[in-house]
C-alpha cells in the first residue's frame, strides 16, 4: 500500500497560546508556497498536526523540500485509512512488508487522540504487535532499539500509519518574528548568520558592501550566489548593494590607519541602520563571533555600537569557527563562501588594526569625514536586487528593484 499523505509535526508553535493560530497559519502558507511547484499537491490541518497530499506527485521530492521549511520538527510518510480496526492491521501489516522490508525489530507507538475508538492506546500496542508477530515471518520486537518504531495515530477523522521519523529543520516560520537586515559579505559567517536568523523566524533583507574596481564584479556575484542560496530557506531575499568605494577612500585618506576598520564598520552600521528603517526591518543582523577578529572584540563592538540604537543580533557569536563551517557545509553556503574572490573589509587593510579602540578615539578619527553626506550618499546609491528561490529547471528569479 503505497504512502497517501505526509504527516508533520511542529514543535515549539504548540506552546503560543493565543497566537498559536498566527503561526500555524504562517507555517502552513510557507509550506505552500515552498511545494507550489508540484501541481496538485494539497495541504491540510487538524489540530496539533498537518498533512501534505501529494496526489500523483512523488513523495521524496516533496519530502527534500519540507526539509527546508523552518517550523517543522518532523515528517513522515503514512498511510491514511478509516479508523476500522481490521483496516487499521491490515494497512500495518501491508507498510512493514512493503516499505520497511529490511525491519528485523520492531515495536508499536499507538495514540488515541479519539476516545470514541473503542481500542485504548495500550491495548492497541499489544494486539497489532501480536498481530504483526503472527502475520509477518522473521520479525521480533524491540521496545528499545527497534529497526522500526511502527506508529499508529487514531484521529477524529482517520487513522494515519507511519514509520520512522524524518527530522525537519525546527525553529519558527519564515515571518513571524519581523524583518531583520543581515550584513552579508563574502565569508563563512555571515550567511550562516542570517540562516540562524531566518531559523528564528525572520524575514531577511541583506546588505553588501562593494567596493568597485577594488573589489571585483565575481566578489559581488559571489554574495548574490550566497543570498541565492539562503532563498531556499528564506523564499525571498532582497539584496542591497552599497556603494562603498568613496568612503573607503576618504576612511584611508583621513584616518588613522589602525582605526581604519573601526571606522569603517561604524559607517557599515549607520548605512544598514538607514536601509532597514527604509525598509521596515527591526533589527540588524551580523555574523560576528566573540574574538575571531580585531573588529569582534568586546571593545570593538562597543566602539562600532555607539552609533545606532538598533538591536544587534549576533546569532554565532557563541560559536567557534569550526562549528560554523559545520553548519556551512550542511546549509550549502560553505563551497561558495570560500572561492578566493575579495571582499570590502580586506581593502586597505591595516597591518596593526587596533584590537580594543578606543570610543572617543574613534570618534575623533570619524570627526575628519563629511559623515553625513557619505551616508547619505551611500544610502542613495544602494542597488536592490530582488532574489527568489531558483525554478525546477535551474532558472534564477532574479530582477532589479
Amino acid at each position: 500500500m503505497k504512502e497517501n499523505c505526509i504527516l508533520l509535526r511542529y514543535g515549539e508553535l504548540a506552546l503560543k497560546g493565543k497566537n498559536r493560530t498566527d503561526f500555524e497559519n504562517r507555517l502552513i502558507a510557507n509550506i505552500r508556497a515552498k511545494l507550489d511547484k508540484f501541481p496538485g499537491v494539497r495541504v491540510t490541518r487538524t489540530y496539533g498536526r498537518l498533512f501534505v497530499e501529494p496526489g500523483d506527485q512523488p513523495v521524496e521530492p516533496i519530502l527534500e523540500e519540507l526539509q527546508t521549511v523552518f517550523g517543522l520538527v518532523g515528517m513522515s510518510p503514512a498511510i491514511r485509512v478509516d479508523s476500522d480496526w481490521e483496516r487499521i492491521k491490515e494497512a500495518a501489516r501491508e507498510y512493514v512488508q512493503s516499505r520497511c522490508p529490511d525491519a528485523r525489530t520492531f515495536k508499536v507507538t499507538a495514540k488515541r487522540s479519539d476516545k470514541s475508538f473503542p481500542i485504548p492506546s495500550q491495548e492497541m500496542n499489544h494486539r497489532l504487535g501480536g498481530f504483526l508477530l503472527k502475520t509477518v515471518p522473521g520479525l521480533k520486537v524491540d521496545v528499545h532499539r527497534p529497526d522500526l518504531n511502527l506508529h499508529v495515530e487514531v484521529r477524529n477523522t482517520a487513522t494515519y500509519i507511519y514509520g520512522n521519523d524524518i527530522p525537519g529543520p525546527g525553529g519558527l516560520p519564515v515571518g513571524v518574528s519581523g524583518r531583520v537586515m543581515l550584513l552579508l559579505s563574502g565569508g563563512i559567517d555571515s550567511p550562516v548568520a542570517g540562516w540562524m536568523a531566518l531559523k528564528r523566524g525572520g524575514e531577511l533583507h541583506a546588505v553588501h558592501f562593494h567596493s568597485y574596481p577594488y573589489t571585483s564584479e565575481r566578489a559581488k556575484q559571489k554574495v548574490v550566489d550566497l543570498a541565492q542560496i539562503l532563498t531556499r530557506y528564506a523564499g525571498e531575499i532582497r539584496l542591497h548593494v552599497v556603494p562603498f568605494t568613496e568612503i573607503q577612500t576618504e576612511i584611508n585618506k583621513h584616518c588613522d590607519r589602525s582605526y581604519s576598520i573601526t571606522v569603517m564598520r561604524r559607517f557599515m552600521l549607520r548605512i544598514s541602520e538607514a536601509l532597514a528603517r527604509k525598509h521596515r526591518a527591526l533589527a540588524l543582523v551580523t555574523g560576528e563571533s566573540l574574538g575571531q577578529v580585531a573588529s569582534q572584540t568586546l571593545e570593538s563592538m562597543t566602539a562600532i555600537n555607539d552609533v545606532t540604537n538598533m538591536p544587534i543580533l549576533r546569532p554565532v557569536i557563541g560559536l567557534d569557527k569550526q562549528e560554523i563551517m559545520e553548519i556551512s557545509r550542511r546549509i550549502g553556503t560553505y563551497e561558495t563562501s570560500i572561492l578566493p574572490y575579495e571582499d570590502c573589509c580586506t581593502v586597505f587593510l591595516p597591518k596593526s588594526p587596533k584590537t580594543r579602540p578606543d570610543l572617543q578615539t574613534a570618534r575623533d578619527e570619524e570627526a575628519r569625514l563629511d559623515v553625513e553626506r557619505l551616508v547619505r550618499e551611500a544610502v542613495e546609491g544602494t542597488e536592490t536586487l530582488v532574489l527568489t528561490e531558483r525554478k525546477e529547471d535551474g532558472e534564477e528569479e532574479f530582477s532589479y528593484f
